[in-house]
């Protein structure tokens, strides 16, 4: 995980005129600092509200947004008109800010006071127009924001808050987004190939490729006090259900390696693919699982759209511990609806219901020694399964609901990490609804983030957003598919 992220901040602007006075500007901002303080003391922000000032003028807005695009701490800005602040002022603003925006419609007080309303109050009080005005503009302009209703001291208006932090965190991540390729894609298959000249001008992404025999020089740089430091942080974390470690060691002289050209280059994911290993003892599997828990993102077969997409979503989790992995559709229960989900070798344990035993064993591909990997049954609970895809001409990204259970099954020789889940609103209309969309087989597994926060995602990024339910019907969303098509097209 990139340093820093921790670090980000949200700024909070009041919009205003001077209308009604210097008491009344007085007014709204002591109101304004109050409610970025009520904010930042309610526990269900995943990062802090700045109080920023007051937009009374043209000028204000365009200075506010400028500097907003050139604060790297800066993940975006909240807006909320406490009084009635005149739309045209906030055009250029508007038409220069780069960064993610939530309109947050809501009021001081929360309700009407029987006794003190007067013109006075009514002058101060008056986002149930101001902010209507506001609204009007940014429509008008066809700006992309989260709009969230409701009094600030609400916990379900401060969970949509940090919703939309989550989706701007991972907005200001993903352009800021480096993935280094390890040899090619897999021979032959189409959705691991994509324009990276595309992804990076909609998603900020650079997909380069650095030569697996600069990994092998690497490797062989890696100090012996080195791997016996992370075989001990394997020690740590993971049960040891083999006397192999050589094998094990091997894997970590491999992470040691992974790790430092990841951070030489200020790449946050790579990929790799099991038909290129020149000069490689063994596939990365206990490294690269490792590697995912810290934060790195991962695309097996050399699927960097992906491998971005792992490290992005766990940046946009960040506080929360139910986990998020690279994971691949692999076989269906059919009786029971459901589908297991699991790779050659590369789960992440952040999504592990127990503690994770390191294991050797063959592996079928690749022509290499048997590589050590983490095996362990994934967790229960509510979460997406994402696919970012390459249309042509255009980005889509799908997110279906599943509930994940765990795995009803012992399975006593399959050796991975398996992850067991149902799909909205069933297994054959949910998997349908996929495959009409297009969704990829490799997917990024999440049971910290919701359709919602990447729905918000999509909208900053401007990228096509698909989203498969428990209310999703077939021949609705066949439909919506190709009214979908003919919108961007014309885009």
């Amino acid at each position: 995980m990139k340093q820093g992220i921790e670090n980000l901040e949200f700024w909070f602007i009041a919009g205003s005129q001077f209308l009604y006075g210097e008491e009344t500007l007085n007014q709204v901002e002591k109101n304004s600092r109050i409610i970025v303080d009520s904010l930042n003391a309610s526990g269900h922000l995943p990062w802090r509200i700045k109080f920023k000032g007051i937009v009374k003028t043209s000028t204000d807005a365009t200075e506010f947004s400028r500097e907003a695009n050139y604060d790297k701490k800066c993940a975006g800005l909240i807006v909320f008109c406490h009084t009635f602040s005149p739309s045209k002022m906030w055009i250029t603003g508007l038409k220069s800010l780069e960064k993610p925006y939530l309109h947050l419609h809501t009021q001081f007080n929360s309700n009407i006071p029987n006794e003190e309303i007067d013109m006075d109050y009514m002058n101060l009080h008056q986002s149930a127009h101001g902010d209507r005005e506001h609204g009007f503009i940014v429509t008008r302009l066809r700006i992309p924001r989260k709009i969230v209703v409701g009094h600030y001291e609400e916990t379900e208006v401060q969970e949509n808050i940090a919703k939309y932090m989550r989706a701007a965190v991972g907005a200001a991540f993903s352009r800021d987004m480096r993935v280094m390729r390890f040899g090619d894609n897999m021979r032959e298959v189409a959705v691991t190939e994509g324009d990276k000249v595309e992804a990076q001008i909609k998603l900020g992404w650079e997909v380069n490729t650095w030569a697996v025999g600069l990994l092998v020089d690497t490797m062989n740089e890696v100090t012996e006090d080195e791997i016996a430091a992370q075989v001990d942080i394997y020690h740590e974390l993971y049960d040891f259900n083999t006397d192999k470690i050589e094998t094990i060691q091997y894997q970590a002289r491999e992470e040691i390696a992974i790790k430092k050209l990841l951070d030489d280059q200020g790449c946050s994911a790579f990929s790799n693919t099991f038909e290129d290993l020149y000069g490689m003892d063994q596939l990365p599997g206990l490294a690269t699982q490792d590697l995912m828990r810290q934060g790195y993102g991962y695309g097996g077969e050399g699927d960097w759209k992906v491998s971005a997409m792992t490290s992005i979503m766990k940046a946009m989790s960040f506080g929360l511990a139910n986990g998020t992995s690279f994971m691949e559709d692999y076989t269906y229960d059919f009786e029971n609806g459901l589908i297991l989900g699991a790779h050659m070798l590369e789960v992440c344990p952040t999504v592990a219901s127990d503690r994770p035993r390191i294991e050797v064993h063959e592996l079928g591909i690749g022509g290499k020694q048997p590589p050590a990997r983490i095996v362990f049954n994934g967790k229960g609970g509510n979460g997406i399964a994402v696919s970012l895809i390459d249309m042509g001409g255009r980005l889509r990204l799908i997110v279906a609901d599943i509930e994940c259970v765990e795995p009803t099954q012992t399975m006593p020789n399959l050796p991975v990490a398996r992850v067991m889940w149902k799909p909205e609103p069933n297994l054959k209309v949910g998997a349908h609804a996929w495959i009409l969309a297009g969704g990829a087989h490799h997917t990024v597994l999440s049971l910290d983030l919701d359709a919602e926060i990447m729905r918000d995602f999509a909208n900053i990024l401007g990228i096509e957003f698909v989203h498969i339910s428990k209310d999703t019907d077939l021949a609705t969303f066949e439909d919506e598919l190709q009214l979908k098509d003919l919108l961007w097209k014309l885009k």
